[in-house]
């Protein structure tokens, strides 16, 4: 009797399915030099880079500052959003 190998199909979505974005979105109340050092005191970014993210947002609207899983991003919501800058997760 030959045995068949049999593949059980995993249940896992798309690797890309799992990628969110960290979105800060403009507001009226943050300046502009707090929105940067806050970007690069939370998320790590270099001071050229975070400066960037927040003109993006003030003149756009919004802007994505990080991408990763949901897990690791929501650290960086929490702490953005004790600190009342307004970032969603999508």
């Amino acid at each position: 009797m030959v045995k068949e190998k049999i593949r059980k199909k995993h249940a896992r979505a798309d690797i890309s399915d799992d990628i969110k974005s960290l979105i800060l979105h403009n507001d009226d109340v943050n300046h502009f030099g707090f929105v940067v050092i806050s970007l690069i005191e939370i998320c790590g970014h270099g001071s050229e880079q975070a400066e960037q993210c927040a003109l993006i947002a003030h003149l756009k609207g919004n802007c994505v500052v990080k991408k990763g899983t949901l897990k690791d991003l929501m650290t960086c919501h929490k702490l953005l959003t004790l600190r009342n800058l307004s970032v969603s997760i999508e």
